[in-house]
Formats: structure tokens, C-alpha cells, sequence
């Protein structure tokens, strides 16, 4: 799994092309390359949880024109690997 967290200003750009950003997310999900995606309760950022390989997750922030917008940074990608969650065997 991949991890993209995102840092937000108060530039309001941001909220203009985030209902576009949130379709493209909404698609992904459903494809399954989205596993959770939401931002922080204080909205000063974001984290978004992919399913899919390093590649096609620097492709997915080419495509999207909200992670170059006004406002949203990208502050960092990396893999994650869970020891518990649903495809995880229990640990003991």
C-alpha cells in the first residue's frame, strides 16, 4: 500500500477543484485503488491510503490538477506495510 499525505493553506482554490478531486477519488475507490482517503478533523491536510503500486500512484498525481492546486502540498509518499488488518493473518 501506498500513503500520500497532504499538507492544505487557506488558499481557496483548493475548495474550488476539490469536488472534481473527490469524483476522480470516488472512482478509484470503486476500481479498488483507493482504500480510505479523508482529511484531518482540523483540515489542515489530508491522507490517502492506495492499493495500488508506487507507479500507478505517481501517475493517479500527474492526472488530478487538485494535488498541483493552489493550497495542497504534497508531503509525502511512501509504501506502508500493516502487521494487522484485514488481509493480515493474526499476529501472536
Amino acid at each position: 500500500m501506498i500513503c500520500v499525505e497532504l499538507t492544505f493553506s487557506d488558499d481557496p482554490r483548493r475548495l474550488e477543484a476539490r469536488p472534481a478531486h473527490r469524483e476522480r477519488l470516488n472512482a478509484l475507490y470503486a476500481a479498488g485503488e483507493v482504500l480510505a482517503s479523508g482529511p484531518w478533523a482540523d483540515d489542515s491536510g489530508a491522507l490517502l491510503v492506495f492499493t495500488v503500486d508506487r507507479a500507478r500512484v505517481d501517475q493517479i498525481l500527474v492526472e488530478d490538477p487538485y494535488y498541483s492546486a493552489p493550497g495542497v502540498e504534497v508531503t509525502s509518499v511512501r509504501e506502508w506495510s500493516p502487521v494487522v488488518g484485514p488481509d493480515q493473518p493474526v499476529q501472536s
